[in-house]
């Protein structure tokens, strides 16, 4: 006897699958269960014979018509579509071992182990062997080759039947014995593939044989299935022979092989529909997030180029309590919006770059340059803004202290002025003797050395409206009115005083003496008591201040003040000293004086009660009011100065805190170590610990706010301005979004091309090498180098054969300054920089670099599977396209192809060839 066992070892050829060990090898001395092997009998005999009828034969006994080895040998060519050696016509023994051995042989080349089978007990009609041969037939021409999701043949056998019965009722396929005894399997198989031919619902559990009896007839008929198994050998039998099963739904399985081509292809469409509609979701979700964005910034801006002037302090405090609403609450939510879409526009090109897609192009004014441009001008607004808002302040203020100014002097001088007409148009000379009409003329110099000394508060109001108008003051109408009303009367007053003087120095000749003491008092008494007027206006008058140095400047000039008084003092002691004098020569001489002095209105009385008001005497005194307020202003600005402080040392910490976290951030991109997965997750806590910072944002903003609040507009202490804070603080929260983005982009890459992380480590260490100035991209020739060093070919203008060049190699290509072909280096630099910036970023080169290591769907693939479930047909109508994908993408595909216009068009006919096109690009094919 041939040991086949040793004969299948020496007879396998290289390239030749070594077929898998038999779970069950047959024993020579085990007796098969009789059941098993009447089963086994009909299924294998069913079997052979639905191939020997393609030759015009069949066998009745299966150990007996397989002796002579004639019909084994005719059954090997028939299912392996081959040609054995010509068999031998003898009669004698020898012819049939030589036959059999002959069949035995060609099984062995096939790679099958035939364990314990031999010639002579095939040709002695040993039946356990015989039954045992045609099962290793089965199990290498039948079962070996089906393999889902590359599982071994049986597992594979049996996931098949466990995904296209998972929809049913009542069917669980556990294995190829007991959970085929109802029939519903077998009926739910068929029901899969031809519900036409099975009326699943109306099968019962409770009833296998006429279960078993309807999927063996149906499949005999229309499925051209043979009978193999009586329905009453499986129902009587406690554990079906798994051989005779897995027999039976093999053939189940190559009846609907077609049907699993079309279901793999329909697999593949849906996998590329699914990635199209995420992709075309994601850009929806773009284009309305960027129109939200767009539409916000559009909205704003005019808001923010409003420069209509309010026309109190208060109002325009109003507006800046708005504007730091705007900052502080509305727009931190838009800048993450920002941060948002250009993480999501990285992240769509990135999948639909490892999806082989053209790019995503957004529609006109969507770009991310688009919204980086109109956010620009949004923070250029911003700043004009608050720019605009401090001036206003500013010009409020100062409008209001100069309006309260010109009231205050415009009252003293009407109250100086009122009655003076009629005392000018008098006619008291005309009736009065000649020492009265010299006492009128003195009065009336008197009265013309006090209208000058009024001349510079005139000069002084009308200086005060001209810059009222100037700085566009709104109650401009009412001032400027009392204002030349004012100067009108001015005017009166001086043509009124010309004309009395020149009346009275017509009678001048009619008067003698004057007394010269009661005219000395009212020179003298004139200038001072304007003096006194002066010093009351002055120690009254508003002041603004907004630093240190200028209500010093404030208190210096008061001081000086001060020190005049002691003079002050003796010159008025001097003034009521003519008036004793005055009293002392009438008495000494009997004169009665007609009561006041003739020359001036000023009395003693006044001069002291003035005095009394601007001197040192408590209770009444103007100057100790004027110390306080001073003083008062002198520590307002030292609270000022320490709030500048404060505000200028958080600055100086946040400042620098930003400053080296962007140092550092910028480190960490180029100087990641670890696997993706780590590096994202520290970036992730590191992202965690710069937010955990924003306290000391919110410390710096509430300082600021105070600041604002106090109007102080300068600051000696810090050259940082909470602007540019705002806008260091928001670049470093949206830098490490990016980088973790980054990170992402690269797991999406890694992931979806299958780079390894060593690779990864590569390309990340080559990159790092070329980028000398730390800039997180290459220059041209910096990435040409790059390329060099990662092998790629400089005389083919490809990679070497998919393979890294040595490092001597690569190392000469440098030394010597090869070069990537002109052409072929401008294909590349196209790819990796589509808009000609010059400079190649890590994420464009890892997606290069696994666009040339790696495979991807084609649209040729896609076209492929479309052909599969369209029978070959040039196009595919939408029931077609109903029948063999799920609804949602089948609707996808009917609702985006056009219309197939080619040769033997139908009505309904698409176009799936266009279709498959547009999803990855013309130039793809």
């Amino acid at each position: 006897m041939v040991d086949y066992h040793a004969a299948n070892n020496q007879s396998s050829t290289g390239g030749v699958q070594t077929y898998m060990e038999q779970e069950n090898d047959w024993d020579r001395d085990m007796l098969l269960d009789p059941a098993w092997e009447r089963q086994q009998r009909k299924t294998f005999t069913a079997w052979c014979n639905s191939h020997l009828r393609k030759s015009g034969t069949q066998i009745e006994n299966i150990e007996e018509d397989f002796r002579d080895g004639l019909k084994l040998m005719l059954l090997l060519e028939v299912i392996a579509g081959e040609r054995l050696p010509k068999p031998e016509r003898g009669k004698m023994r020898v012819h049939k071992i030589n036959n059999v051995n002959k069949a035995l042989d060609f099984i062995a080349s096939k790679g099958v182990k035939l364990v314990s089978i031999g010639a002579e007990e095939i040709v002695d009609g040993n039946a356990k062997m015989t039954l045992g041969m045609i099962w290793t037939i089965i199990l290498r021409f039948a079962i070996q080759d089906i393999s889902v999701e590359e599982t071994s043949a049986k597992e594979g056998l049996l996931l098949w039947c466990q995904r296209k019965t998972a929809p049913y009722k009542n069917v669980n396929v556990q294995n190829f014995h007991i959970s085929w005894k109802d029939g519903l399997a077998f009926n739910a198989l068929i029901h899969r593939h031809r519900p036409d031919l099975i009326d699943y619902d109306s099968l019962r559990k409770d009833d296998p044989v006429t279960n078993l009896n309807n999927a063996f007839e149906v499949a005999e008929k229309h499925l051209d299935i043979p009978k193999m198994l009586d329905a009453e050998d499986i129902v009587n039998t406690a554990r079906p022979d798994e051989k005779a099963i897995m027999t039976y739904v093999s053939s189940f399985y190559h009846a609907f092989s077609g049907a699993q081509k079309a279901e793999t292809a329909a697999n593949r469409i849906c996998k590329v529909l699914a990635v199209n509609q995420e992709n075309e979701q994601m850009m929806e979700d773009y284009e309305k997030l960027a129109s939200e964005l767009l539409e916000w910034i559009r909205r704003t801006i005019p808001w923010l180029e409003n420069r209509t002037q309010e026309k109190t302090v208060n109002d325009m405090q109003a507006k800046q309590e708005d504007f730091r609403d705007y900052r502080c609450v509305h727009k931190p939510p838009k800048v993450q919006e920002k941060c948002q879409l250009e993480i999501s526009f990285n992240t769509l090109q990135t999948k639909l770059r490892l999806s082989n897609r053209p790019a995503f192009m957004p529609s006109e004014g969507r770009m991310v340059s688009d919204i980086n441009g109109a956010w620009h001008t949004l923070e250029g607004a911003e700043k004009g803004y608050e720019e605009w808002i401090l001036s206003e302040i500013r010009r409020l203020e100062r409008l209001e202290h100069l309006a309260e100014k010109f009231h205050q002097k415009a009252a003293i001088h009407e109250s100086w002025t009122d009655g003076k007409e009629a005392m000018l148009t008098q006619k008291d000379y005309e009736t009065s003797t000649l020492s009265e009409v010299k006492a009128l003329l003195r009065k009336h110099e008197a009265f013309e050395s006090d209208l000058a000394a009024h001349q510079d508060r005139v000069e002084q109001i009308a200086a005060i409206a001209q810059e009222l108008n100037e700085l566009d003051y709104y109650d401009s109408a009412s001032v400027n009115g009392r204002c030349q009303k004012i100067c009108d009367q001015w005017d009166v007053l001086g043509t009124l005083t010309q004309n009395r003087k020149e009346s009275l120095e017509r009678t001048e000749k009619q008067l003698e003496s004057i007394d010269e003491l009661y005219l000395e008092y009212a020179k003298r008494a004139a200038p001072f008591n304007n003096w006194m007027e002066g010093a009351m206006e002055d120690l009254q008058d508003m002041f603004i201040v907004h630093n240190i140095e200028e209500i010093q400047g404030l208190i210096t000039a008061h001081e000086q003040f001060k020190s005049t008084l002691a003079e002050a003092n003796k010159e008025r002691e001097a003034i009521q000293a003519i008036q004793a004098e005055v009293h002392k020569i009438a008495q000494s001489n009997g004169i009665k004086l007609s009561g006041a002095n003739p020359y001036t209105t000023i009395t003693p009385a006044s001069i002291d009660s003035k005095w009394k008001k601007v001197g040192l005497q408590p209770a009444m005194d103007m100057v100790p009011l004027r110390d306080n307020a001073l003083q008062d202003e002198l520590n307002k600005q030292n609270s000022n100065d320490t709030l500048r402080a404060k505000f200028a040392t958080q600055a100086n910490t946040v400042g620098a805190y930003i400053q080296a976290k962007m140092e550092e951030i910028g480190r960490i991109s180029i100087e990641m170590n670890g696997t993706l997965e780590d590096q994202l997750t520290h970036l992730k806590e590191y992202q965690k610990t710069i937010m955990s910072y924003m306290p000391e944002i919110n410390t710096l903003e509430g300082y600021h706010q105070l600041i604002q609040e106090a109007l102080i507009f300068d600051n000696q202490y810090t050259s940082y301005t909470m602007e540019h804070l705002r806008v260091g603080w928001e670049q470093l929260l949206t830098t490490i979004a990016r980088t973790i983005n980054e990170v992402e982009n690269q797991i999406l890459t890694r992931d979806a091309k299958g780079i390894s992380q060593e690779q990864l480590y590569e390309y990340r260490a080559s990159f790092n090498h070329f980028d000398k100035d730390h800039s997180g991209a290459l220059q041209a020739e910096e990435f040409k180098a790059c390329l060099i060093s990662l092998g790629y070919d400089v005389e083919n203008d490809k990679k070497r054969s998919g393979q890294m060049v040595s490092e001597d190699f690569r190392a000469l290509l440098i030394s010597t300054g090869n070069s990537l072909g002109d052409s072929e280096f401008a294909r590349i630099m196209g790819i990796v920089d589509p808009n000609g910036s010059g400079a190649v970023t890590f994420q464009a080169f890892i997606d290069f670099m696994s666009r040339e290591t790696t495979d991807t769907d084609t649209a040729d693939q896609v076209i492929a599977s479309f052909k599969i479930l369209a029978a070959d047909k040039p196009f595919i109508t939408a029931e077609e396209l109903r029948r063999e994908l799920p609804p949602d993408q089948a609707e996808y595909c009917i609702a985006r192809m056009a219309p197939y216009t080619g040769p033997n068009a139908i009505p309904g006919a698409l176009d799936y060839m266009s279709f498959s096109t547009a999803l990855y690009g013309e130039s793809d094919l």
